[in-house]
This record gives C-alpha cells, sequence and structure tokens, in this order.
C-alpha cells in the first residue's frame, strides 16, 4: 500500500486500540448496522437476531453484486473478515480477497478466520490497502464489493478509479453504506451536532450522488443507488434501545434519517465489456 493513503486519527483508533468488533451492539465481529427484513422488531430481539441481521445485509450486498460462483471477489474494508467468510461458505466463488487498511483489524481477521484459511489457503486472503489505493493488478477481480465502509473513505472518486481499473471487463461492484441522500450542505453540521461519529471525523458525510456520478465518470455503467434505509434505521435503533438511553447520540442515527439527513443505500455499477 503507498505511504501516501494514511488513516485518519479516528479511524485508527475506532479500530485499533477501541476495538469497534468488541463492542457488544456489533455482537458477531460483522460491525455493520444490520438489514432486519426478515426480523420482528415488535417482540424481544436476541443476539443471534443481531447477528443474522449482519448476515443478511452482507447477503443482500453479495446478492446485488453477484453471482460470485466461481469468480474472483474482493472485499474493500472487510474488518475482521467474517463476511468473507461468509461469502466463500455461501456463494462458492474461486477466490476471496479481504482488504482493510487497519494493520491492527487484519490480524484479527487473521485469527478469526485461523482455521478457514488454514483449511482453503488458496481461497482466502487478508491484505493491507486502501481504498484509494489498491495494492492488485489491472483487471483482477470479477467482483468488488464493500459493505459500511465507504463512509470512512477520504476520496471516492479515488475510490471509483481503484474500482474500475480492478475489476475485469463485465465484473461489477456493490458498495453499502450510509450518505446523506442530497447535496444540501446544511447536512454535514446537523449530523455532527446529533452523531460524534461526525463530529469527531470518523464518518464523512457526503451525497450518495457523489458515488455514483464518480462511477460514472470513471467509464462504469448503469451506476445507481437504492435505499434500503427502511430495512436499516428502525431495526439498529430498536436493537440500540436495549443497551443505549433515548437522547444518547447512538439513538439519533434514526432521528438523523427520520428529518433527511442520512440514509443508507446499496450503490451498483458494471464494468463494460471491453
Amino acid at each position: 500500500m503507498s505511504e501516501s493513503v494514511e488513516m485518519r486519527a479516528a479511524v485508527r483508533e475506532t479500530y485499533g486500540s477501541a476495538d469497534l468488533s468488541s463492542v457488544p451492539v456489533f455482537a458477531g465481529g460483522f460491525i455493520n448496522f444490520g438489514y432486519w427484513r426478515s426480523i420482528d422488531l415488535a417482540g424481544p430481539i436476541a443476539v443471534d437476531d443481531r447477528v443474522r441481521s449482519q448476515q443478511d445485509l452482507y447477503r443482500h450486498v453479495l446478492d446485488s453484486v453477484g453471482p460470485l460462483a466461481g469468480g474472483r471477489v474482493l472485499e474493500v474494508g472487510c474488518g475482521l473478515g467474517v463476511g468473507c467468510a461468509l461469502a466463500l461458505g455461501e456463494y462458492e466463488p474461486e477466490h476471496i480477497t479481504g482488504m482493510d487498511i487497519h494493520p491492527q483489524q487484519l490480524e484479527r481477521a487473521r485469527r478469526a478466520n485461523a482455521a478457514l484459511l488454514d483449511a482453503s489457503p488458496s481461497r482466502l486472503r487478508f491484505v493491507r490497502g486502501a481504498a484509494e489505493d489498491m495494492p492488485f493488478g489491472d483487471g483482477a477481480f470479477d467482483r468488488v464489493h464493500s459493505v459500511e465502509a465507504a463512509q470512512h473513505f477520504d476520496d471516492l472518486t479515488a475510490f471509483a478509479h481503484e474500482t474500475v481499473r480492478v475489476l475485469r471487463p463485465g465484473g461489477r461492484v456493490a458498495v453499502a453504506s450510509f450518505f446523506t441522500p442530497d447535496g444540501d450542505p446544511g447536512h454535514g453540521a446537523r449530523l455532527a451536532d446529533l452523531l460524534e461519529s461526525y463530529a469527531d471525523g470518523l464518518d464523512i458525510a457526503r451525497p450518495v450522488t457523489l458515488l455514483t456520478e464518480a462511477f460514472t465518470r470513471v467509464g462504469l455503467a448503469d451506476a445507481r443507488a437504492v435505499s434500503i434505509g427502511p430495512e436499516v434505521w428502525e431495526g439498529w435503533d430498536r436493537w440500540l434501545s436495549d443497551q443505549w438511553k433515548p437522547g444518547t447520540w447512538p439513538r439519533n442515527f434514526l432521528k438523523a434519517y427520520q428529518q433527511g439527513d442520512l440514509d443508507y443505500y446499496v450503490v451498483t455499477a458494471t464494468r463494460p465489456q471491453a
């Protein structure tokens, strides 16, 4: 990875010594808000339900970028690599690479997946790299996906350039993350007032069109963003309600969505055939 791409301090701390994966709200190690369509939010939510919500977010993204069978797949921002393991076990790619900018996350990923790495060394690897500077050759992958990491990327245009470069012709990309719904410059200040992750620089407020337009400019086709907010925000807040009181900042994600400052999207695009 180029030394010119550095982690912001908030990213270094949150995924380093603070180890976000150890926080109980992210049970299972996936570190995402979850896709709650199949879970009954009216009754008690068990840890198994929470883990399933995170798995289902991966499944939704992998279904959006698929098919994966027999292909070479890259996950950008793989964290602990449990999503890579899910993809390998359920979608049967030939090979999957998990890439993350944080060396401590990669150490955790290798520990968490030690048995799978030993059993299938030719099908799984973890590599350090940045979304804006990927350490792979041109056309190395059939599919590229990213789950709840793009809110941290410093430069979405550079990410788009790298994505089209590492995708083979006919390859697809899918990115799931939260963005502002439009270019209103007031979104950023309102989100910083509501959410510590925006105030401290961990998350960056940007419109989803910034990514779809970047994909289009670099030559990807059919770039589109689909809101999955109804399947994310209510369930996420319901899960948080068992551990965080109303008025605490994590509960403000739902408020930010309801007041129109934030939404959750899956963004897809395809590299045209040569």
